[in-house]
């Protein structure tokens, strides 16, 4: 049995809710990443990609938000989620960007194990530094060079090195959109379809769906209850209802929309092989979602959902479906 810590998480989506809520009018930047990660110890090397979400605070801070791939080494799959401060200077009237970073990294890690499943998951807290230097083109787009270290705690370190590409948001430059956007609807309804990936060796997969209400509280918080359903697959069969808080930013004046959310997953009914010897009631539901409203009542919307469970059944969930505002 792996050990659990159902807060690790916690502190990482309340430092973006802070950094969020900072202003209601300053530029952020979203980041797609790619490179290779060389592990310590284990002695090994893999690929690494990432995606970040980041919020200018002041003109030489801001805070991010990530998801970070660390690839395949010696037996292990890991990946995870980290919150960073970062400090800043820009050169070369302001085309070019350095910067440095800090902050916790939580961590999922798929093992290899001598036991009936021949694998377990393991979740725990590592310190993340970063260095980078970005360069700003004419047209918003941003090309970036990084390297992330990622030590203290338990399982490896690593260190890897990245290039990207990513968008930067300025509010005071954002498309004005039309007259028929200017409706700002508190509630949501989504269907969503798409797949479950159990986190083994083997990615069990299965066709998955949800159903989601949303309702938005303040300008960076929503609320979410839904039904989810993550098929039947060769280990496991799982629904349940989840319930999610949710750090959000509006991007071009509301026709994009990027968000975090996390909260608790409760098992209305599920079953495992007869390897199983734990009947987890409760879990913890990680999501990235991002929409793009293409009506003044309709908006696409995709979501990674992550289940973390204490029972070694973590799993993916990935869903896109159509949403109606009112």
């Amino acid at each position: 049995m792996t050990t659990f810590r159902h807060t690790a998480i916690l502190p990482a989506i309340a430092a973006l809710m802070v950094a969020l809520s900072a202003s209601t009018a300053i530029a952020s930047d979203l980041f797609a990443l790619g490179g290779g990660m060389k592990a310590s110890d284990p002695s090994d090397s893999s690929y690494s990609w990432q995606l970040e979400y980041r919020q200018d605070l002041h003109k030489h801070l801001a805070a991010g938000f990530s998801y970070l791939n660390e690839g395949h080494v010696d037996g292990q799959r890991r990946d995870g989620y980290t919150a960073q401060m970062w400090l800043r200077t820009e050169l070369l009237s302001e085309r070019l960007t350095l910067a440095a970073a800090a902050g916790p990294y939580f961590y999922l890690n798929t093992v290899r194990a001598v036991n009936a499943k021949g694998f377990t998951n393991d979740h725990g807290l590592k310190g993340m530094f970063s260095l980078a230097a970005a360069w700003h083109l004419q047209n918003d787009v941003v090309l970036e060079l990084r390297s992330n270290w990622i030590t203290s705690g338990r399982s490896f370190d690593t260190t890897s090195v990245l290039a990207g590409i990513g968008y930067h948001f300025d509010p005071n430059l954002e498309p004005v959109k039309g007259k028929e956007f200017e409706y700002d609807p508190k509630n949501e309804i989504t269907a969503f379809l798409g797949q479950s990936i159990v986190n083994s060796f083997d990615s069990e997969t299965a066709m998955a769906g949800e159903l989601e209400y949303r309702h938005r509280f303040l300008r960076h918080l929503d609320w979410t209850i839904g039904n989810i359903y993550e098929g039947n697959d060769q280990l496991l069969r799982r629904d349940g209802l989840v319930s999610q808080v949710w750090a959000n930013q509006d991007l071009w004046e509301g026709l994009l929309g990027v968000g975090i959310g996390v909260g608790p997953y409760l098992l209305l009914s599920h079953y495992h092989n007869a390897i199983s010897d734990d009947d987890q009631r409760v879990a913890v539901m990680v999501t990235l979602s991002g929409s793009y409203r293409i009506a003044p009542h309709w908006a696409l919307r995709l979501s990674w959902n992550r289940l973390v469970t204490g029972n070694d059944y973590d799993s993916d969930l990935i869903l896109g479906g159509l949403g109606y505002r009112f």
